[in-house]
């Protein structure tokens, strides 16, 4: 094997995504040195040149010209450090005593298999050195969003790859219930975790963190981004409903409208990317009776008995408001008690003579089709009572509906307010 075979026998090497040419240089440099002074003394003097580009390697063995004299009797006479003058002058007739010879070392001067351990320590050190940069690189990346392209998919992670080609996982767990992947797809998420298995680095990564929704915020919202308004806190059932507190640091911005934007142009972005998931942003404030009644959003409020010893909250409401305060799922309360830190109770605020208990009709979303639902709220049918208040004929006659999807309609509405 001569130098360039050497050379080129390194070339997947040739274009490394973490490791700089200078760094490069030293590890090969370093090698052939290491195997330089293993074949002729560690206290030789040693010269290595490598040109990455066309694939050439020189390695050279210096020695200073002694007398001959010296060179036979001294003690002090050592072959790795000085050379005599008859050898000298066989290779150059014009070297005198004193100079340096420089001897060129030719790679069939090792054997084959010093060739072959050269290439193994290259190889190694050059893996340890970049696997030692990607941990350090993504180490600094936590909480940043990523992109990669999926790769692999398997039962309990997603394999992706960066734009480098550095692997990055996705565990079950920290993927949206509603995501759905395939190869080639870009994903981005946000870098949760960093470590070292098997001195191999693993980046985990994450759609599901609130972290992953707060730099989304700061992507869509350049307020967010500049600091004006600060997050101050994210709850989040991933894939179905989200809280954001925030407030503004500039009393003329208002935080939530900020982050809503016009017609939702700046909120509609980021519910795309988790999958239609449904994000209340609320003004934050230290006021807790008012922040646990503004969480609770839409629901509207009618009282609150608070106990800040137990943090818990009972929330009391008109009827028709209580299934808005739960929320699909009951998602809704849940994530309004982790936001404000308080146990939160609902109870429905006791009817008064004549009154009667209704229902947002989007409460029904789950039972009846929404094209049905929008149907009956263009003729200004927004509650189940309101839409009972009517016969089916009129129903029919109004809305275009077929009259057994009114009927169907109509038995679930009564069969809930029975209830």
């Amino acid at each position: 094997m001569n130098s360039q075979e050497l050379i080129e026998s390194f070339s997947e090497f040739k274009e490394f995504k973490n490791i700089d040419r200078e760094t490069m240089m030293s590890i090969l440099e370093d090698v052939f040195l290491s195997n330089l002074k293993k074949k002729y003394g560690e206290d030789g003097s040693y010269n290595v040149i490598i040109n990455l580009d066309k694939g050439d390697l020189e390695l050279w063995r210096n020695r200073t010209i002694v007398d001959d004299e010296f060179a036979e009797d001294s003690f002090d006479y050592d072959e790795n450090k000085h050379i005599s003058l008859m050898e000298a002058r066989k290779i150059e007739p014009d070297f005198e005593v004193g100079e340096e010879v420089s001897e060129e070392v030719k790679l069939p001067d090792f054997t084959r298999r010093s060739v072959l351990s050269m290439r193994q320590n290259l190889i190694s050190k050059i893996h340890e050195l970049e696997k030692d940069s990607i941990f350090k690189k993504y180490k600094d990346r936590v909480g940043d969003i990523v992109s990669g392209e999926v790769y692999q998919i398997w039962k309990k992670e997603l394999l992706l790859l960066d734009d480098e080609g550095n692997e990055l996982i996705m565990p079950k767990s920290e993927q949206i219930p509603t995501d759905y992947f395939k190869k080639g797809d870009t994903v981005r998420a946000v870098v949760t975790k960093v470590e070292m298995r098997n001195n191999t680095p693993q980046i985990i990564i994450s759609r599901t963190s609130p972290i992953f929704l707060e730099r989304l915020f700061e992507l869509e919202v350049p307020e967010v981004f500049d600091g004006i308004i600060t997050i101050k806190k994210i709850v989040r059932e991933p894939g179905e409903r989200a809280k954001v507190a925030v407030e503004s640091y500039d009393d003329r911005i208002d935080p939530v409208g900020a982050c809503v934007g016009m017609k939702g142009a700046r909120i509609h972005g980021i519910v795309r990317e988790l999958r239609n998931e449904n994000i209340d942003v609320i003004n934050y404030t230290n006021n807790i009776q008012l922040f646990i009644q503004r969480s609770l959003s839409p629901a509207k409020i009618t009282s609150i008995k608070m106990d800040d010893e137990t943090k818990r909250a009972e929330v009391y409401l008109k009827p028709d408001q209580v299934s808005l305060a739960i929320g699909k799922g009951g998602h809704n309360i849940r994530l309004a008690g982790k936001l404000t830190g308080y146990e939160i109770d609902v109870y429905r605020e006791s009817e008064g003579e004549g009154e009667v208990e209704d229902v947002d009709l989007e409460e029904f979303s789950d039972e009846i089709e929404h094209w049905v639902i929008d149907a009956l709220k263009g003729i200004g049918c927004d509650t189940a009572r309101s839409v009972l208040d009517l016969s089916i004929e009129e129903l029919e006659k109004r809305t275009d509906l077929e009259k057994e999807t009114i009927e169907d309609v109509v038995n679930i509405l009564k069969e809930e307010l029975d209830r």
